[in-house]
């Protein structure tokens, strides 16, 4: 089994999650094999995140090395993912979820000072962050997670937005300022999933990696991309959704859209099929956040 990754540190330890959970299906250490691959995003670090939106600059080359046969799967953030599916690859599913939590590195909201910045390369955060305190400033940021936990030592920088589950995942957790519950600032499609995905006519790895995908995660990920899909899949204003299954079963989610005013609009539902509740919230969120 060969396992196509970013070759950053983040993405090396999701792939590497993936080869564990393998061997603990079945599979023998010596038969899996790590793919590192290079992708735009890792290399331009020049471009805003927000204007790479929808080209899936941190998963192309990955789905390239399965397409032609370098390797068998590849293994994505699932956040990272365009919204419709790539012709050829099918989207096995997912490991169950990290934490889908924003976090503030440096400082706590309430402990930095009026007029205080924020470095953060998502809009998402940004514009959520700003409706809880009107007076910060945000600047950009980019690269690898190592480079965003060391913007926030920088002098003139109070506090980094970054994903929760990221800073667990390196063993950085202790560097957590806060943590913003989903109700405070909506996570983005996919956040803390580790999404898989195989060669569409490849039966045997679709078998093999079958055996490890967690069902209440894949459709909760499900759900969250069918809003983003209904959104328009490379939409550039600020959204996020986060979807739970209730003790009846159905999917239970929430979600925001910031409007082109920066106006920022919430919806909820709750519902039996989740591609019917991303899709009904996106629909929602889009008529109240008109032009």
């Amino acid at each position: 089994m060969r396992i196509a990754t970013r070759s950053s540190p983040l993405a090396t330890w999701q792939a590497r999650a993936v080869a564990a959970a393998l061997e603990a299906a079945g599979a023998s250490r010596g038969d899996i094999e790590l793919v590192p691959v290079s992708t735009t995003g890792d290399l331009d670090l020049s471009t805003p995140i927000s204007e790479m939106s929808g080209r899936g600059v941190f998963v192309t080359e990955v789905q390239a090395a399965v397409l032609d046969g370098r390797a068998d799967i590849a293994v994505h953030s699932a956040k990272d993912m365009r919204s419709e599916p790539t012709p050829g690859l099918t989207l096995a599913g997912c490991l169950a979820r990290g934490d889908a939590r924003d976090a503030l590195v440096g400082a706590a909201l309430d402990d930095i000072a009026a007029g205080g910045l924020i470095a953060t390369g998502s809009q998402r955060r940004e514009c959520q962050l700003a409706a809880l305190r009107p007076d910060l400033h945000f600047t950009g940021l980019r690269g690898n997670m190592a480079r965003r936990i060391a913007a926030a030592d920088r002098p003139g920088i109070d506090a980094v937005a970054v994903a929760a589950a990221a800073l667990e995942r390196l063993g950085e957790s202790h560097r957590v300022a806060q943590l913003f519950g989903p109700d405070e600032i909506v996570p983005q499609v996919g956040q803390g999933a580790i999404a898989i995905e195989h060669r569409s006519d490849d039966a045997d790895t679709a078998a093999a990696v079958g055996a490890i995908i967690d069902e209440v995660t894949t459709r909760c990920v499900h759900a969250e991309r069918a809003f983003l899909r209904t959104l328009g899949g490379g939409c550039e204003l600020p959204a996020g959704a986060h979807a739970t299954i209730d003790a009846d079963g159905n999917i239970a989610m929430s979600a925001m859209l910031a409007g082109l005013d920066s106006a920022i609009a919430r919806a909820s539902l709750v519902g039996p099929h989740g591609g019917a509740v991303g899709e009904a919230l996106a629909r929602e969120l889009l008529d109240r956040t008109a032009p």
